[in-house]
């Protein structure tokens, strides 16, 4: 995780003299959505996902909704799919670059084996903290090795160990969006073929369709440029299989192929 990244100063931000927000400035888990039904999203929440929520995942996402920083959360209807995902692959060993306070990552950990792993890396160890109590709440802290620093470091350690040459079987990125392509090159060593690479907020709130001059802060624009470049990157990326979703900010699957 890195706020610089992921969700930014909630405050407003000023771009070309006029002060615009930034476009997650009101975002929680209640409305982190690109449908432009309210009413829709509500009935998705509502209908299948809410009903079908882990107790421990519904405490956390609640609390994570109080925080300054709700906006970099992962929506419950993300999470539902990342478990989903995640067991239809029968996944056992998994990577999370950016956890915040770990909802996310507390999807990734009911959803694997009672022998499975995650290796979770953030630079905050602090907002891992606010989660880990429901970790232990489920019994599931054992899955969870979490790695506190830069994830470019963090990874490059995994990679200098040969055993982890194509480990793991999943990944999940929501991190500093810069450096996504970065992390990309990365974990394409890490993850096996066949395995899935999945990065969040790749639609960055719809701004990634946007004119060049449409009125955004510094940060959206950073981001969306950012965002843009990923997504072409791995369109025409031969080494793997994508499928973007418009699920919550916009998510993008990998499948390894070579």
């Amino acid at each position: 995780m890195d706020t610089a990244g992921r969700g930014g100063d909630p405050a407003v931000a000023t771009a070309g003299g006029v002060t615009v927000p930034n476009v997650h400035s009101n975002t929680d888990s209640s409305n982190k959505t690109l449908l432009k039904s309210q009413a829709l999203y509500k009935y998705v929440l509502d209908t299948t996902v809410l009903p079908n929520e882990p107790e421990c995942l519904r405490e956390l996402r609640l609390l994570t909704d109080k925080h300054e920083r709700r906006n970099m959360a992962t929506p419950p209807d993300e999470a539902q799919l990342l478990r989903m995902l995640i067991r239809l692959m029968g996944a056992r060993n998994t990577i999370e670059v950016g956890v915040f306070t770990g909802c996310s990552l507390l999807a990734t950990a009911l959803a694997l084996p009672a022998d499975g792993r995650v290796v979770a890396i953030d630079v905050s160890r602090e907002y891992y903290e606010v989660g880990r109590p429901f970790f232990e709440k489920a019994g599931i802290a054992h899955k969870v090795d979490f790695r506190e620093g830069p994830a470019l470091e963090r990874l490059h350690e995994l990679l200098a160990d040969a055993r982890n040459l194509g480990a793991f079987d999943f990944a999940f990125v929501d991190a500093d969006k810069p450096n996504y392509v970065r992390y990309h090159e990365q974990l394409l060593r890490l993850v096996r073929v066949g395995g899935a690479i999945v990065y969040d907020n790749t639609l960055w709130d719809g701004t990634v369709a946007l004119p060049p001059d449409a009125p955004l802060s510094y940060h959206d624009r950073r981001i969306s440029a950012a965002m843009r470049d990923l997504n072409a990157g791995l369109s025409a990326d031969e080494r793997v299989e994508v499928c973007q979703l418009t699920v919550a900010d916009g998510i993008t699957i990998c499948r390894r192929v070579v």
